[in-house]
């Protein structure tokens, strides 16, 4: 403790400064990037490729569509043999027999009227097919998930506003409501998220969740504009390439993204390279909220990264510049270092043979 007192009394005001300054940095760089990776992990969402693989073989890629773009049930259903071709000639195989090699969902945004024997509600839905759930595993209050590939594609769920608005209660899982004079089933009943960006997103109204064929033939719709997937992604960029060709659309009719390295250096790098024009996008397209949200957590991850740089940057400079000046300032020499080491050296070897002597009288 008494040495550790003298080693501070002996530094100067520069050097205590100097010091302090550079251990702030540390910090903060290590608070950013704590804090930055811990909101990367929390983002379901996003994260679909890895909880489908965990050894990281895998990427998630959605795509959006232009308004103008038709895109239907047999447009998916010919995009999904394209990809089990493309499997099969490029020699992957699942690690199973029985285990399936990738996940798929599509939806569509729109509105629809639902009603149960003592109120009426017209609200925003998003129509599923496929695996939606697993790609946005959602916060259920009440009952379970469906899925778009069930034989019946009777299912509902609501969000708490729904669910109090048609039955003043929460806890409705299998009742009743009616949609264009069809009945159907309260699957489940989730919690909507309620941060800024969902809200900006446009969650702060009701949402519902119907399959794709009760939204398209019960409510009003402009048909699928999202498509996503999960599928092995053994080199950079396989999954991503592929997918846009196998869909055999314009780039200028849609929009992909390979989700699982959307947040990595790359990719926030690019998105600092595309400051103030990333909002100029040509792109007629309607995101989903998932996808907005997503894009207002890049901006967030991108200022994080470049004040990740400068924390690191700091005291990288002020390292250099001070190594510079006491080396300038230096009483020693390159032949002096030499003749220290050599000395060193001479000494070592001295106890070494000293230490073999006095084993030789055993």
């Amino acid at each position: 403790m008494k040495k550790m007192i003298c080693f501070f009394k002996s530094l100067s005001a520069r050097q205590i400064v100097i010091s302090v300054l550079v251990i702030l940095c540390l910090l903060l760089w290590v608070g950013l990037t704590l804090f930055s990776e811990g909101k990367k992990r929390g983002l379901q969402d996003q994260t679909a490729a890895f909880r489908w693989s965990e050894e990281k073989d895998s990427a998630q890629i959605s795509c959006f569509f232009t308004e103008d773009v038709e895109v239907d049930k047999n447009k998916i259903l010919e995009f999904r043999h394209g990809l089990d071709t493309l499997l099969k000639e490029a020699s992957i195989t699942a690690p199973k027999e029985t285990a399936r090699l990738w996940v798929d969902a599509y939806s569509a945004q729109g509105s629809i009227t639902m009603s149960s024997d003592t109120d009426t509600l017209e609200a925003k839905a998003v129509g599923i097919g496929g695996d939606f759930f697993f790609f946005h595993p959602l916060q259920l209050l009440y009952g379970s998930y469906f899925s778009g590939e069930d034989l019946m594609q009777d299912k509902v769920i609501l969000d708490e506003d729904a669910a109090w608005k048609l039955f003043g209660s929460n806890d409705i899982v299998g009742m009743e409501v009616s949609i264009g004079g069809i009945p159907h089933y309260i699957s489940g009943v989730i919690k909507r998220a309620d941060s800024h960006f969902h809200s900006a997103a446009g969650l702060q109204e009701t949402l519902v969740y119907v399959s794709f064929e009760t939204l398209s033939e019960l409510g009003s719709t402009s048909g699928i504009n999202t498509y996503e997937v999960v599928m092995p992604n053994p080199v950079k960029d396989f999954a991503y390439t592929n997918v846009k060709q196998k869909l055999g659309m314009n780039e200028n009719s849609m929009w992909v993204v390979e989700n699982s390295s959307r947040y990595g250096l790359e990719g926030l790098l690019t998105v600092i390279s595309e400051f103030g024009i990333r909002s100029m996008n040509a792109h007629a397209i309607r995101y989903p909220y998932w996808e907005k949200v997503a894009r207002g957590w890049e901006d967030v991850f991108a200022l994080l990264l470049v004040l990740q740089i400068l924390s690191l940057l700091i005291p990288i400079t002020i390292v250099s510049v001070e190594s510079v000046r006491l080396w300038r300032k230096k009483s020693w020499s390159l032949k002096t270092v030499c003749c220290f080491l050599a000395d060193c050296r001479d000494r070592l070897v001295e106890r070494f043979r000293g230490e073999k002597n006095k084993w030789k009288h055993f």
